[in-house]
């Protein structure tokens, strides 16, 4: 019943989605070159897909729109929807799976919720899409690609980390995994990425199409840092909000939690539970001091949650799920959001497993526009899983040992001390392990002003267990180390391959203005891949201001402002 009842709403959602967007899609059956309408349209097509890594799949749905095929926007409609299309179709696809397999074997099991879960919010990211082309002119979506990239980038991390949850090969996962794939998911990427590159090129196609646009980029100013130490952007409300509870004066909280018994709620998942439907404005939750061996989730309904402890130190959440102990990377997290307009401050996310248990993720964060201030996330392997979407992170602590920042979102990490821990006696360092799949994805990691440091531990033989900033997870791995204070735990070559000579030419590493022993470059890789020590200009493209960009204006200031997390946009040191 559960598979039935999906394939119905997946119908009804093809046939809104065509309407909804405006424009009509219909193949054009006609073929004569003689016809100049036909003419035009083959023109246009052509300017629509020279950019993409598909073309042949860009042309067969770019030509299938009939109507004002001089307008951009028609061609723009009939990509969103066919992208919708295949999202749907995978989602039922997955939930055909669960049905078939999912009694089978634990592993499968989870991996398949995972799944359907991953492809759910990737049919809202391209709602978000549709919505977009349904509602605004060319300008107006002009104007809002960052919005667009980002959740077109999004649908192809959940995809991949999809694919990935179905990796042990055993209990029949193989076969899942590539009967999952080949019928749905690999579509659904596809398209998605043609799209991607239509949405990143825009700024071309509009040229060609001749229209009287503003085509300028968005503003580059850049914000400062307030009296009070917060940054410009914040809205009015959250500033005040934040500024009183650092001076410990803000007011009722909408849920207290204590362990002791002297708050509203013992545990904190009771408090994000009491989230109310229909809430509007931030939903504030304090955790007292104490130690929450718990495991959180919150739903992605739940947006615009302020969650915050009476600091690093004494509010400390934590939990040692693992892979080792058969949990897949996913779940494997202490604390995990989905819900956009997340902030966490004063608190620790922690997970205690050990080197020895492999992945064990202290937090996940995939909801978009989100920050975190004054935190640590403590582990070893895969601490910090920026999953998806534009994430912030300031005067935080982040320990571990491989990959212990990793995912496949726009993240950008500021005034934070990352710190490598002792691993095994047979493994290695690497900070960050970027996920990005596709070359025109808004995505990245982006460590700026942060001081990179050996643990007590490690200390003594830090210089025989080779550390590194980073490995490519993914095919375009994009990270970026910039007005970093390195110190001598990173190994002279600086960055370490994934396997063999796998994804060097394609990936981004770049360097710009740090300090400290690690940071001469006059020992690493000779990757094509690896840019070196970049230029200013070209390091500005990864400053917040620029990489984190959203909203109507397209600049990162008209969602961060609403946060109230101190941050810079500009550089810090240059």
């Amino acid at each position: 019943m559960a598979n039935g009842k999906v394939l119905i709403s997946s119908v009804s959602l093809i046939l809104v989605v065509g309407v909804a967007i405006g424009v009509v899609v219909v193949v054009n059956k006609s073929d004569s070159s003689s016809d100049p309408k036909v003419a035009a349209q083959q023109k246009n097509v052509k300017v629509m897909c020279e950019g993409t890594e598909d073309p042949k799949l860009c042309h067969e749905t770019m030509s299938t729109v009939k109507g004002n095929t001089s307008d951009p926007k028609v061609y723009i409609a009939a990509g969103v929807e066919a992208t919708m299309q295949r999202v749907i179709q995978a989602l039922n696809m997955s939930d055909r799976l669960k049905v078939e397999h999912g009694d089978k074997d634990p592993g499968i099991k989870m991996a398949l919720d995972d799944c359907k879960d991953l492809i759910q919010f990737a049919l809202d990211s391209i709602e978000s899409s549709v919505n977009l082309v349904r509602d605004q002119n060319i300008q107006a979506m002009y104007d809002q690609t960052p919005d667009f990239r980002n959740w077109l980038s999004s649908i192809i991390s959940y995809q991949d980390t999809c694919m990935d949850g179905l990796n042990n090969g055993t209990n029949g996962e193989k076969e899942i995994k590539e009967k999952l794939n080949t019928d749905s998911l690999d579509e659904m990427g596809k398209m998605t990425g043609i799209v991607l590159d239509i949405v990143t090129n825009l700024s071309n196609i509009l040229e060609k199409f001749d229209l009287k646009l503003n085509l300028r980029p968005a503003s580059r100013r850049l914000l400062e840092l307030d009296d009070e130490g917060l940054p410009t952007w914040f809205s009015g409300a959250d500033r005040k909000l934040l500024a009183a509870v650092d001076k410990g004066t803000a007011g009722a909280p909408n849920a207290v939690v204590a362990k002791d018994g002297s708050g509203k709620f013992k545990t904190v998942k009771e408090a994000i539970d009491s989230y109310p439907n229909g809430n509007t404005g931030r939903f504030v939750i304090y955790v007292k001091a104490g130690i929450y061996d718990e495991y959180i989730l919150i739903p992605k309904k739940s947006s615009n949650i302020l969650i915050y402890g009476d600091g690093p130190a004494k509010t400390i959440i934590t939990g040692h799920k693992n892979f080792v102990d058969g949990v897949k990377t996913m779940q494997t997290a202490t604390f995990a959001n989905t819900a956009p307009g997340f902030i966490a401050k004063s608190m620790t996310f922690e997970n205690t497993a050990g080197a020895a248990k492999h992945q064990a993720v202290a937090f996940r964060n995939q909801g978009d526009m989100s920050a975190m201030f004054d935190c640590a996330f403590h582990g070893y392997q895969d601490t910090l899983y920026v999953h998806a979407n534009r994430q912030f992170y300031r005067n935080c602590e982040i320990s571990g040992t491989i990959d212990f920042i990793f995912g496949a979102s726009a993240t950008v990490i500021q005034n934070s001390r990352i710190i490598a821990r002792l691993p095994l006696s047979n493994q290695f360092n690497t900070v960050t392990a970027d996920g990005t799949k596709m070359k025109n994805m808004a995505t990245g990691i982006v460590i700026q002003n942060c001081e990179i440091v050996p643990e007590k531990a490690l200390y003594p033989t830090r210089l025989t267990v080779k550390s590194y900033l980073g490995r490519p997870w993914k095919q375009y791995a994009r990270t970026v180390v910039m007005e970093s204070n390195i110190g001598d735990v990173i190994n002279a070559e600086g960055w370490c391959p994934w396997d063999g000579t796998m994804f060097l030419d394609t990936l981004y590493y770049a360097e710009y203005a740090n300090s400290g022993p690690g940071s001469n470059v006059q020992g690493r890789i000779k990757w094509k891949g690896y840019q070196g020590i970049i230029t200013k200009t070209d390091a500005e493209k990864f400053t917040v201001g620029q990489f984190l960009k959203g909203g109507t204006t397209g600049n990162a200031d008209d969602w961060l402002k609403a946060t109230g997390v101190p941050y810079a946009v500009g550089f810090l040191k240059s």
